[in-house]
């Protein structure tokens, strides 16, 4: 196999292969439920294999929740779905220690494992539970970890949050706190169906059941695949427009527009230009490839970068949206670099 001029060592062939037709065969699978929606549901799978965290947001009725829960069919994995209330406690998605008595009346404490230990928790409205309680995942989600009276808590592998909220305008809504959002590789967002899928949604609908999906992999064949993407190659090129993507997000940086100076309030954080690169690297396995290219990142600027920055009152003001920087810095930042803009990466 041929290896790119980057620092990744290649990754294996076969499970590459393994990889696209897996992908190719899950779509089809959820294709049988799930009209349309096809960028979504690509979007989920490149996250879900460069073994990051995605969030899909929408208003109700767009058919997120049974999308993720008809993808997790398709894998042999443990399933959790937690719904985010306005109540819901942090115990309840970590767990809890509890004072327990043995058969010869000695009280000992046990950990009562929560939801959270899963391969794929489902946090169904995230944004509807306070931001304390949306902080329990924080650990879980950075370190595959968590941590109750003094005691840590490995989680097992795989482990994903697919987390679903609504539009913050709506009513009951919490705007999640950056440090969370900077945790999602994905922000995704899903729109209205056109006539024709919406006509085939309601007769798809209204029957009696929904079709049942065939399991396509199992835990360790995807931990391998998970492997395999990281093992991708990337050459310096890639790696540099990923970073001076990143770094053109930063007001006051020598590397940022007018117009990121004029209304970006902060910019992304090095996660930005780590998770460009992951999915690159999944999207080019699950093309069959083993180099990420230029076109692999801009697939997935959006949504990358579309909620690791925040704007300021001019652009609020003037209509602006994150949306909208980044197509502005798409057209804005060059493919290759010259030979001053690199070193000044490096």
């Amino acid at each position: 196999m041929e290896k790119s001029d980057s620092n990744s060592t290649g990754s294996d062939a076969e499970t590459i292969a393994a990889l696209a037709q897996a992908g190719e065969a899950i779509k089809a699978e959820v294709g049988k439920i799930i009209v349309g929606q096809t960028d979504v549901i690509n979007q989920v799978l490149t996250a879900f294999f460069a073994r990051g965290h995605c969030v899909i947001e929408g208003v109700p009725g767009l058919a997120k929740t049974l999308m993720i829960s008809s993808l997790t069919e398709t894998m042999s994995l443990d399933f959790t779905r937690v719904q985010f209330t306005p109540d819901l406690m942090p115990t309840d998605i970590t767990g809890t220690t509890l004072l327990n008595e043995d058969e010869h009346g000695k009280r000992h404490f046990t950990f009562a494992k929560g939801p959270v230990f899963t391969n794929i928790l489902l946090a169904d409205e995230i944004n509807r539970t306070p931001p304390k309680t949306q902080a329990a995942l924080l650990e879980a989600m950075q370190e595959r970890n968590v941590s109750v009276g003094g005691e840590s808590y490995k989680l097992p592998e795989p482990f994903l949050v697919l987390a679903t909220q609504n539009p913050i305008e709506q009513e009951g809504t919490y705007a999640l706190p950056e440090a969370q959002l900077d945790r999602f590789l994905f922000l995704v967002r899903i729109n209205y169906p056109s006539l024709s899928e919406e006509e085939k949604i309601l007769l798809s609908t209204t029957l009696e059941s929904l079709p049942k999906l065939e399991q396509i992999i199992d835990g360790p064949t995807i931990i391998g695949m998970q492997k395999a993407v990281r093992g991708i190659g990337v050459s310096h090129e890639v790696a540099n427009y990923a970073a001076r993507l990143a770094r053109a997000t930063r007001p006051g940086s020598p590397e940022a527009p007018d117009f990121v100076n004029q209304w970006v309030r902060w910019g992304c954080g090095p996660r930005a230009g780590q998770g460009l690169l992951l999915a690159a690297k999944s999207n080019a396995g699950l093309s069959g490839r083993s180099d990420a290219t230029i076109e692999d990142v801009q697939k997935f600027v959006l949504p990358v970068l579309r909620h690791r920055m925040g704007l300021n009152f001019a652009a609020v003001s003037e209509g602006q949206s994150t949306d909208d920087i980044v197509d502005m810095l798409v057209k804005h930042v060059p493919e290759k670099a010259s030979a001053a803009a690199s070193q000044k990466v490096a």
